[in-house]
């Protein structure tokens, strides 16, 4: 993509986000990356009379897999007080579950991250519609007490939910201390501590991340209990999942994380097959249309205890999922028409 047709899509982000004359952003990056998204930002900020700068650490250690909640920002006091004064942050680095980003967002500051590819970006661009369609879904998850989810291949799980809060993502942010990510569009919440028992099965064609793959052979069939996952069976793609579980050496990696369902019509789950993956980490998986997506893991995006940089996002197809008995998404598909969306 050209400069002037990047600026002009981060332009209508910096719209959707509420930006005007005046206010104060930071475009957030890390060495040599993403060097282009903050000219994009910049030159569309000023367009709209922000006060704009451009804040780049130095590159990182190599630390190897994606460990979340570890920041360039560790260490850097001065830098984390700088983003807790500006009205909006656009983190090009990746801030999500790390300390910095919840003190930066809890002085009030909003935050946009923004580390796909500009390609998809443009295709995943934010809208009002699927604003209210997911607010709308949002609404309807935090009013409920138990989620169950079923499948044809095996899964019966249920999550008991009481304890946190729930998350709309719908790729803008235009709300003090609000936190969300470009592209987006679904919503999510976390169970009780104890609360989740059954059987999840994650079945060929069901996204594995941040391996960016589809399980291709047998399913993966995890065991959960009270909570925590009590045992990963199945083929090659369950070795894969255990051996990179093992290799944080944290057994709240075991742990269960969020859940919920994404609805995003323009997101596409063919994406991620060989040649095709085109590289960030993974938007598009997360938020197409009528998955159900699990995860083990952190939960202190939530306000919740766990902060293991172990955690793995599980997108599946084909499932349906039930708030206190009641259908949401029946076998891959958004069934309640306040939140239905035109799939083109």
């Amino acid at each position: 993509m050209d400069q002037a047709s990047f600026t002009e899509i981060c332009l209508h982000q910096l719209k959707m986000s509420g930006v005007h004359e005046g206010e104060k952003l930071i475009v957030l990056t890390q060495g040599s990356d993403r060097l282009d998204y903050a000219d994009a930002f910049m030159a569309a900020g000023q367009r709209l009379g922000a006060v704009m700068y451009h804040m780049r650490l130095p590159s990182p250690l190599p630390i190897g897999g994606w460990n979340v909640g570890m920041t360039g920002l560790a260490g850097m006091p001065d830098a984390v007080e700088a983003l807790k004064n500006c009205d909006m942050l656009i983190d090009c680095i990746f801030l999500l579950f790390s300390p910095e980003q919840m003190a930066i967002q809890a002085a009030g500051t909003r935050v946009l991250t923004a580390v796909e590819p500009p390609e998809l970006l443009a295709r995943m661009l934010p809208s009002k519609e699927l604003r209210e369609k997911v607010e709308i879904g949002a609404e309807i998850l935090s009013k409920a007490k138990v989620m169950r989810i079923t499948s044809p291949h095996g899964t019966d799980v249920t999550y008991k939910l009481n304890t946190y809060p729930t998350i709309a993502e719908y790729a803008c942010t235009d709300e003090p201390g609000r936190w969300d990510h470009w592209p987006s569009g679904f919503v999510f919440t976390g169970a009780d501590d104890d609360g989740v028992d059954g059987q999840i099965v994650v079945a060929p064609g069901d996204i594995l991340l941040p391996q960016n793959m589809y399980v291709r052979e047998e399913p993966i069939v995890y065991t959960i209990e009270k909570g925590w996952v009590q045992d990963i069976r199945g083929g090659l793609d369950a070795e894969l999942v255990i051996s990179y579980m093992e290799d944080f050496n944290d057994e709240r990696g075991k742990g269960m994380s969020h859940v919920g369902w994404g609805m995003n019509p323009d997101a596409k789950w063919h994406g991620m097959t060989p040649g095709a993956f085109p590289g960030g980490m993974g938007m598009e998986p997360r938020s197409f249309y009528g998955n159900v997506m699990f995860s083990t893991g952190p939960n202190n995006e939530l306000g919740g205890p766990n902060d293991t940089p172990c955690h793995l996002d599980i997108p599946m197809r084909n499932c349906s999922l039930f708030l206190d008995d009641v259908p949401i998404v029946v076998d891959g598909d958004i069934v309640v028409d306040a939140m239905k969306m035109d799939r083109g």
